[in-house]
């Protein structure tokens, strides 16, 4: 069975890309398809790998600016040639799920039904540090886009999804049926490790829509050590924002992540996001979660057992609820054995038999 691999942006490294990592790891020989490859913003994670890199790539800018391109991303996708595989396997969190792959099967792993799309594009439009005339000309474009997206949405012979709340949503959106098989947390790099410190942690993209200045905010308020992790385009504005008692770290390697999982008293997660696999990467450390009421987190954090919620997505809500946490309550080992049963190795073995079950029905 010869397996195309199908991502957008190998521009970072985030939650979806540990999905395609995991790919990687039960189809080493698989060729990945991508709109754009940046292999210093990936660590060269990728490049041992088979790539097919979509005309996007030559454009000047595409690497450092691709939303300036979205125009071009269906007609990017669509160039793909799978004439030479057996099954398609896309990781969409937006264009992925539109190539064309003329009668061979076609999988969906579903992170979203594209958010700037369906469920942000008002508040997508006024994130982005362009003159007001740029986004009013971005509108009829983005309405285009959300018809092509639809349509692309027909295309693959089934869907898996992320979690729970991302099924209702491509059932909402798409009128499509999905299997969830939650994404994988490495429990083998990210466990227990040293002794707790004084101090709560955040990792993240600093971008708008992560919502971290609500952290900083709180913390600013209460005065306690607060360390940040990541990079993004908040970066400057959110150390502005911050007091003393507010350390940033930028990016980090999973060494240093696992220390600082280990070490917190709590990890904030203050989005509102389609599952969340780092308050899970944290569980599997022994570190109790404090999230946003809303999203996936809904499904992996078992209230007053590995974490806790705050209602409302704001630093007063957030301030109150770490007020009231109290780390004394959390046993390390009942949080990493609840973390465990979203272990890679069984994202994997769900993820194998699922493609290899259809595949033997289509042949």
């Amino acid at each position: 069975m010869k397996i195309a691999l199908v991502h957008e942006f190998l521009t970072q490294l985030g939650g979806a890309e540990r999905v395609l990592q995991n790919f990687l790891e039960i189809w080493p020989e698989a060729t990945i398809h991508v709109l754009v490859y940046d292999k210093e913003k990936t660590n060269g994670i990728f490049e041992a790998y088979d790539k097919c890199i979509s005309f996007l790539e030559r454009l000047p800018l595409a690497k450092s600016h691709h939303r300036w391109f979205l125009a071009l991303m269906p007609s990017a996708i669509e160039s793909f040639d799978f004439s030479e595989y057996d099954l398609v396997l896309s990781d969409a969190s937006s264009f992925a799920k539109g190539v064309k792959t003329k009668g061979k099967l076609h999988i969906c792993y579903c992170h979203t039904p594209t958010r700037f799309l369906w469920t942000e594009q008002e508040d997508y439009l006024a994130s982005q540090p362009y003159p007001f005339w740029v986004k009013w000309l971005a509108r009829p474009v983005l309405k285009i886009i959300e018809k092509w997206d639809y349509k692309a949405a027909r295309r693959p012979d089934f869907f898996i999804c992320n979690s729970e709340n991302v099924r209702q949503r491509i059932k909402k959106y798409y009128h499509r049926d999905a299997e969830v098989i939650w994404p994988p947390v490495d429990t083998n790099v990210f466990h227990p490790e040293g002794k707790k410190e004084n101090y709560f942690f955040v990792a993240s993209r600093l971008e708008p829509y992560k919502k971290i200045e609500l952290v900083i905010e709180a913390f600013n308020e209460l005065g306690l050590p607060l360390k940040v992790a990541g990079s993004g385009t908040n970066s400057e504005k959110l150390r502005a924002m911050a007091r003393s008692n507010i350390e940033f770290l930028g990016r980090i390697s999973d060494e240093e992540l696992r220390r600082r999982y280990s070490e917190a008293q709590a990890f904030i997660f203050p989005a509102e996001e389609d599952a969340g696999i780092m308050p899970l990467e944290a569980m599997a450390c022994g570190t109790p979660a404090i999230a946003y009421k809303a999203g996936g987190v809904l499904e992996s954090i078992k209230e007053g057992v590995t974490g806790v919620f705050f209602d409302k997505q704001t630093s007063e809500s957030l301030k109150q609820a770490i007020q009231h946490f109290d780390t004394t309550s959390y046993r390390s080992g009942v949080v990493r054995e609840h973390a465990l049963q979203f272990d890679k190795k069984i994202f994997q073995k769900k993820i194998r038999d699922f493609v290899e079950d259809k595949y033997a029905h289509r042949a």
